[in-house]
């Protein structure tokens, strides 16, 4: 019988583009722009950042896992003394100190993947990972990792489907390929309960926080389909068309630790 884990990777690995498409592409479509992971200037309440603050002490601590700009962390501003960042682009992990700075919030910042330096990381009053968990094949060593590394909690957050289905339609149109629907928040949880882990599962409608129509996002967008500049001006008038939703479907997963 196939566990919970191995459906996890096999659903991920369904999402891999063809190899002709790769091939053919002027870049690699894995970009993760640092502008469209800036915090704003108000963080709005969400359950994520609630599971978070109920299970945090005062001057507490956070670990932010895929950090960004520390949108996870710094939602807890307030209640936390100090940030710990974890990101595998410099980029990123300098936002998130210049915004712990800002907030007068103590941080450390480790670059690399989770949860290869685990080690080399603190343990935190609560971990928090947002919108990681779809880029992660190996699941079960990223969660023990994540796990071991809460004194009170471990919250996080994911999409209701994967990130890029909104872009499914734009597959469908450019390049005739069909885009895989799983996995989901579910699957996730079957893997949970499969290590015994007694987690929790919202499901809740979020903003959708990345920019709409700006030539920056257009072009990002076609990176993303694997398609030439020559293309900007169809990816373009698709997007116009095919507006992404103001709003997403979302889901906050979360464990104490005993």
């Amino acid at each position: 019988m196939t566990s919970a884990a191995e459906l996890w990777r096999e659903k991920l690995e369904a999402w891999a583009i063809p190899k002709e498409i790769i091939d053919q592409a002027e870049t690699s479509p894995w970009i993760h722009p640092p502008a469209i992971f800036q915090i704003p200037v108000h963080i709005q309440d969400s359950p994520s950042h609630d599971k978070a603050l109920e299970a945090m002490p005062a001057n507490g601590s956070v670990l932010d896992i895929g950090c960004g700009g520390g949108i996870g962390a710094f939602a807890l501003t307030g209640k936390i003394s100090r940030a710990i960042g974890v990101d595998h682009q410099q980029e990123m992990l300098n936002m998130f100190k210049e915004n712990a700075d800002s907030r007068n919030i103590a941080s450390s910042i480790h670059l690399g993947f989770w949860p290869a330096l685990e080690k080399e990381v603190e343990i935190a009053d609560v971990v928090v990972v947002h919108h990681v968990l779809y880029n992660v094949q190996d699941v079960i060593p990223f969660i023990k990792a994540l796990d071991s590394h809460a004194r009170k909690r471990v919250v996080i957050e994911i999409p209701q489907t994967h990130p890029l289905s909104t872009s499914s339609g734009a597959w469908k149109h450019f390049w005739n390929l069909e885009r895989p629907t799983d996995p989901t928040p579910r699957d996730l949880m079957a893997v949970l309960s499969e290590m015994g882990i007694d987690a929790h599962l919202q499901l809740w409608e979020g903003e959708m926080r990345m920019e709409q129509e700006t030539p920056e996002a257009m072009n990002d967008r076609r990176i993303r389909l694997c398609l030439p500049t020559s293309k900007i001006g169809d990816v373009t008038n698709y997007f116009k068309t095919n507006k992404f939703p103001k709003s997403r479907p979302l889901a906050t997963i979360w464990w104490d630790k005993i």
